[in-house]
């Protein structure tokens, strides 16, 4: 049978699923589920210098289509997926997992970051530039000179394996500019997409999410071509050693096989986890598998980035 096996820079993970930041990685409880499911790794809440208790509910909804939420963030703070990545990184056979960061300016950032850089974690992290949820702040991979600006300082003291989570970006010289930018530094990954932010979805004549008047981010089968759209065109752009982590849309085999054949070497998943829980990574794996063994495929390598093009 077909392998989902995959690496991202040295790290190797046994598939190429994981779960997107925000989605059943609150607490250690969700967590460790994730971890014991069939998914390659986990990657944290985004963590901040301290503990949040986000936007006022309800902030997340399903709807036909896929989701809206409207987190602001919430989260127990840095420190306390730090301490747990540490600690399962010591362990025997362990996965290898991602931690996801942001400080709520660049000062905090850079603090968090430094805490990590003098800890013993040598794992992924990944500093997530795109949160859309939270009231007064802007997403700053929009901000090309600020993005330029925090990466240039990380970089004078941050050594280990390091990546962005973005926003998606809809035009072409974005991908162009946003590239530029990434292609200056050693990043080990982007990771492609966080939802489309400020969407509004309204049940009878009333919106569905509490926060910021029902504005909120959008993910699930509205953002899949939006997805596959940004993970192609930095799969086109970056420096062949900064590796793509695909989501958006993801809740089956066939739209995992989408997000590798153009170009992302892991595949988060989000809304579907959201709904169906951690069992979800089985069913979706062995429809990858099924995929790729009908194609003749023996690992993923063998069509990663190789999309069609028409004549």
């Amino acid at each position: 049978m077909a392998s989902t096996h995959t690496k991202i820079g040295d790290f190797t993970f046994d598939n190429c699923l994981m779960n997107a930041a925000g989605v059943y990685c609150m607490t250690r409880e969700e967590l460790a589920e994730v971890d014991a499911s069939a998914a390659g790794s986990f990657v944290t809440k985004t963590g901040t210098l301290t503990k949040r208790a986000g936007n006022p509910e309800p902030r997340y909804a399903d709807t036909t289509l896929g989701s809206i939420n409207s987190m602001g963030l919430p989260n127990l703070g840095y420190q306390y997926y730090l301490d747990y990545v540490i600690e399962l990184q010591n362990q025997p056979n362990s996965k290898n997992h991602f931690l996801s960061l942001v400080g709520m300016s660049p000062e905090e950032t850079h603090t968090i970051l430094k805490a990590v850089q003098a800890s013993d974690y040598h794992g992924l992290v990944e500093l997530n530039l795109s949160c859309p949820n939270v009231p007064g702040k802007p997403q700053i991979a929009y901000d090309f000179e600020t993005t330029e600006a925090i990466l240039t300082e990380v970089f004078t003291y941050y050594t280990k394996p390091f990546g962005v989570k973005l926003p998606p970006y809809f035009d072409i010289v974005h991908f162009d500019q946003a590239a530029a930018v990434f292609n200056k530094f050693p990043l080990t990954f982007v990771n492609c997409i966080n939802s489309i932010g400020n969407g509004l979805v309204i049940d009878d004549e009333t919106v569905v999410i509490k926060p910021k008047n029902g504005f909120g981010g959008i993910g699930g089968d509205y953002v899949k071509p939006t997805a596959l759209a940004n993970v192609h065109a930095f799969y086109q752009r970056l420096n062949p050693s900064i590796q793509i982590i695909g989501t958006g849309g993801v809740k089956t085999g066939r739209d995992a096989f989408e997000h590798i054949l153009c170009g992302a070497s892991m595949v988060q998943l989000g809304t579907i986890l959201h709904q169906e829980g951690p069992a979800v990574f089985e069913r979706i794996t062995n429809e990858l598998k099924a995929i790729m063994d009908e194609k003749g495929y023996k690992n993923i390598e063998d069509f990663r980035g190789k999309l069609q093009y028409m004549n």
